[in-house]
């Protein structure tokens, strides 16, 4: 810290010389950023503030009605304090500096003995020095520490307790909302630190830039980059050296800024090169096999004997279109939720151990190649998988449909596998009920198929068309027409087995049988005209279930 008045006093050449203080006792401790030696009576253009002014006095002795005039301009100078060397019979001088010492809050000392000022300069501005160089080493020192910890990501709680250290009080990073992300508390008691938080946030304003304010005089920084802020830094307790503490704080925001910015760069890299390398291995062009698991390894892929093709497939909450998948109206939103399943994947990934290559394949659809060390590791791992989205599913968040292809015994045949596994997840956010926690291609089958195509006005037309008579009749009046069909065709056909199941005395159900075939104009024992009547009948059923 910079010299005060009061510790100049206390050196050897000062206070060997007798001095006496008249005036200002309350500024000692006032910091001295320089000594400034002279016999003028108006040096306030000679002055930036912070001065402490040595003078011999001589000139007030001559004009000792001036002394008052002469510490007031001092004073309004910003000078730390003056030093008058009255040595020998100064009578007016004395009397004149201890009257207007008595009216100002500047620090006014005599001495009473003759000294070399150069004595007191030189020690001063040693001292000064000194500080200044001190002050360098620990802006050098407090510069490396947080570069190291950029350049090591090091995490949010470990930047903060560096500053704490350094700073040698607590620190507190809190967002936007007021609510805590890291603390360290140093030797202040957690529940006193963090104690009705928020409500003492609230009343702290945040400054554009370092400064205390609020009620309890919070040391504070914002954190982020520019208009992008995204929470501060807080000293909520006084600091050894306020200057030091400010600089620690500001590069712990940078750093704390740098980092974030570095880990979302990162990850945006890191998806965009897994998306280059999935769109490269689903269209390999004489790319080999060693090459691909190679290039897939540097991506974080490990070696395995199987490799499995998975897909998840937006299906946004509450959402009543049929045909293909609904997407997100808005672009920017459905890219955001892409973003956030990624994370998720990759996060839960690592729980587990695993390894993917996952991507965005097209809107509102990620393809995964999931490595499997063993067979038996593929069911823990899908459910896994399907009860982390399940457990994030809200409200207001997208829901995923979850397409599994069949294991592969290489990376290059299960990128392939991806547009099966895409065109089951497509097929099962198309379907009623609750649904599975993931689909495989023996789980949709034409069901799925159907429910993908029932939107098309051909499909539509060839569903109206099979079942023409029947509806007509059913709009008529007569009902359980349809559901007379649907039976039969479940029992493949068999009036006998119908018979026998107990719907209906085999005269009535062969004569309803004969009038269906009338409405219909087929012949209900030809095979191919009971396989469309049972595709129109389930397009017809698709209609009236949600999608």
């Amino acid at each position: 810290m910079l010299p005060t008045i009061r510790s100049i006093l206390d050196l050897a050449v000062v206070h060997d010389a007798g001095p006496s203080i008249l005036g200002g006792q309350d500024a000692l401790d006032s910091p001295v950023r320089w000594v400034h030696v002279s016999e003028l009576l108006d040096v306030t253009g000679l002055l930036s503030g912070g001065e402490l002014v040595l003078t011999t006095g001589l000139e007030l002795e001559k004009e000792p009605g001036r002394t008052a005039s002469y510490i007031r301009s001092l004073e309004q100078a910003g000078a730390a304090g003056l030093i008058v060397e009255l040595a020998g019979p100064r009578a007016l001088s004395l009397a004149a500096l201890r009257a207007a010492a008595q009216r100002s809050s500047l620090p006014v000392i005599v001495l009473e003995q003759r000294v070399r000022f150069v004595a007191i300069t030189e020690t001063v501005h040693r001292m000064i020095v000194a500080e200044q160089l001190e002050r360098v080493e620990r802006a050098r020192d407090i510069h490396e520490a947080f570069t190291l910890l950029s350049l090591e990501s090091a995490g949010t709680q470990q930047v903060v307790e560096q500053a704490a250290v350094m700073i040698g009080a607590p620190v507190v990073l809190e967002d936007l909302q007021h609510l805590v992300l890291a603390h360290a508390a140093r030797q202040v008691p957690t529940t006193e630190l963090l104690g009705d938080w928020e409500r003492r946030s609230r009343t702290t304003p945040s400054p554009a830039r370092t400064a205390r304010t609020g009620q309890e005089q919070w040391l504070q920084v914002p954190v982020g980059v520019r208009s992008q802020l995204w929470g501060r830094l807080v000293v909520p307790t006084a600091a050894a050296d306020e200057d030091m503490a400010a600089m620690v704080l500001e590069r712990a925001a940078q750093t704390l800024a740098i980092n974030r910015l570095a880990d979302r760069d990162q990850r945006e890299l890191t998806h965009q090169a897994q998306a280059g390398l999935l769109n490269i291995l689903r269209n390999p062009r004489g790319l080999s096999e060693a090459e691909a698991v190679a290039r897939a390894g540097s991506l974080g892929l490990r070696r395995a004997p199987f490799y499995l093709p998975v897909v998840f497939r937006t299906t946004p909450h509450g959402n009543t279109t049929s045909g293909t998948a609904p997407l997100a109206s808005d672009p920017l939103a459905g890219q955001q939720e892409e973003r956030e399943l990624l994370e998720l994947l990759a996060r839960t990934l690592k729980t587990i151990s695993g390894s993917a290559l996952t991507a965005s394949i097209q809107s509102g659809s990620v393809g995964m190649v999931l490595a499997l060390p063993a067979r038996q590791l593929e069911e823990p791992t899908l459910n896994r998988l399907a009860d982390t989205l399940a457990a994030h599913a809200g409200e207001e968040t997208a829901h995923w449909s979850i397409g599994v292809g069949r294991p592969r015994g290489t990376l290059l045949e299960a990128a392939e596998g991806i547009n099966e596994a895409a065109h089951v997840a497509e097929t099962a956010t198309t379907l009623p009920g609750p649904g599975r926690p993931y689909y495989r291609a023996t789980d949709v089958r034409l069901r799925g198929l159907l429910a993908l195509l029932r939107n098309d006005p051909r499909v539509q037309q060839f569903a109206e068309s099979e079942l023409a008579g029947l509806l007509d009749a059913e709009a008529k009046g007569r009902d359980g027409l349809l559901d007379l069909l649907g039976h039969y065709l479940e029992s493949g056909g068999n009036k006998a087995a119908l018979a026998r199941n107990g719907y209906l005395s085999r005269p009535t159900l062969y004569a309803r049988l004969a009038k269906l075939e009338e409405l219909l104009a087929v012949d209900l024992d030809d095979a191919e005209s009971r396989t469309s009547l049972h595709v129109a009948l389930l397009l017809h059923r698709l209609r009236s279930e949600p999608a």
